[in-house]
């Protein structure tokens, strides 16, 4: 589980097919001390722009995860290349402070930036979602965006705002992200139950 609170942003170094398949080797660097305190393990479990992955290989200042086709196919980690700037968040520890909400790491869909709008001190940001997706996506509920915990300001069919302010879009992929990139969308788990619920009620 993670937070949805960004840690540090890393950088794609390499992608390596494996096997003869469509599966990935995703080597991603990062600011060492991410791998420093307390020291990241093989077989860790890191939150990739919203995408839970496993460590499989690692160094002082860098780790590489397998991506398999299905993981690609579904999340924006296939639209990767060279240089792609990551989210990174390790998984959360008993007894560590939950600052945003509940995130899984297990991506839902893919969705769209549409637009990034100053609004005061922040930016509006209007994302698009898959239809299926967008019944989940309710005005002060939460979302998860590239990884990131975010609160929904306004909701108009399949689209939702939020703000983001300086801090955030500093460390975070906010800072490079334009109108058309495609997003990893994990949507809240209650609103998942919620929606069940009135679905067998």
């Amino acid at each position: 589980m993670f937070t949805g609170i960004i840690s540090a942003l890393g950088t794609v170094r390499a992608i390596e097919p494996i096997g003869a398949g469509r599966d990935m080797r995703l080597l991603i660097d990062t600011p060492a001390a991410f791998m420093a305190e307390p020291p990241v393990g093989l077989g860790a479990s890191i939150a990739c722009s919203g995408c839970c992955l496993t460590v499989v290989d690692l160094g002082a200042d860098w780790f590489a995860v397998d991506a398999s086709a299905e993981t690609l196919a579904h999340t924006k980690l296939g639209s990767w290349d060279i240089g792609s700037r990551v989210n990174l968040e390790r998984s959360l520890r008993l007894g560590d402070e939950l600052g945003g909400h509940l995130v899984s790491g297990h991506v839902d869909g893919v969705g769209q930036a549409v637009s990034a709008t100053p609004e005061n001190a922040s930016t509006r940001w209007v994302f698009r979602v898959p239809a299926a997706l967008s019944r989940f996506i309710a005005v002060k509920g939460s979302v998860a965006i590239d990884g990131v915990s975010l609160t929904v300001n306004e909701v108009a069919g399949d689209t939702f705002g939020v703000n983001i302010i300086p801090h955030t879009a500093s460390v975070t992929g906010f800072g490079t992200l334009k109108p058309n990139d495609p997003v990893n969308i994990e949507i809240d788990t209650l609103a998942r139950y919620v929606a069940r619920l009135a679905e067998t009620a």
